[in-house]
């Protein structure tokens, strides 16, 4: 309250040597009094209006359909209103390779464990594949997790966040190569 008190105070404050400026500017002016005439208010002199850039009498304005207050023609395509997309040619085709990779790995990785599992040579480690280890949708139950790296590294590659942009490739190839390293792993104990 004191700091806002003194800031009033300062900032308010006539300096001795500053001009004196009436309270209130008279607004009317009065001519000579005569009875006939009524008191006029004189008003002050309105700016001129700025003239027009194109004032539409030239003959190549009007074969170009240049019209004054038309509207403007645009000469190139309209920026949209989405978010910018850092994603290059460069890295799409990357991830597009790792796409091909990770279901790739997850696809092997689902032979060598039905073919393991078959022969009696181990059991499914995955709690959540267990159930179709023995059968043909183990080919399909191991395409959700590349599924789910794929849409998060697509995520990571448009984020807003050069961190993130800058880490977009680790979740698919980290899931392609937990793929592959079971895949082996599968493929080395049967004989």
């Amino acid at each position: 309250m004191i700091v806002t008190a003194l800031a009033f105070f300062c900032c308010n404050v006539v300096f001795a040597d500053a001009p004196k400026t009436p309270a209130t500017p008279p607004a009317i002016a009065m001519k000579s009094s005569t009875p006939t005439e009524p008191a006029k208010e004189t008003q002050p002199a309105k700016p001129d209006a700025p003239t027009p850039k194109i004032d539409g009498s030239s003959e190549s304005e009007a074969e170009a359909g240049v019209t004054p207050g038309g509207n403007a023609i645009l000469a190139g395509p309209v920026k949209p209103a989405t978010g910018e997309s850092f994603e290059t040619p460069r890295k799409k085709m990357i991830w597009y390779g790792l796409v091909f990779a990770s279901h790739g790995a997850a696809a092997f990785d689902a032979w060598t464990t039905r073919r393991a599992v078959s022969a009696g040579y181990g059991v499914e480690g995955d709690p959540l594949q267990r159930p179709f280890a023995n059968s043909g949708a183990i080919y399909a139950t191991t395409q959700v997790s590349p599924l789910i790296m794929d849409y998060l590294g697509r995520r990571l590659m448009r984020s807003r966040y050069p961190w993130m942009r800058r880490m977009w490739w680790v979740p698919q190839a980290a899931g392609a190569s937990v793929s592959f390293g079971a895949g082996v792993h599968n493929y080395r104990i049967v004989p």
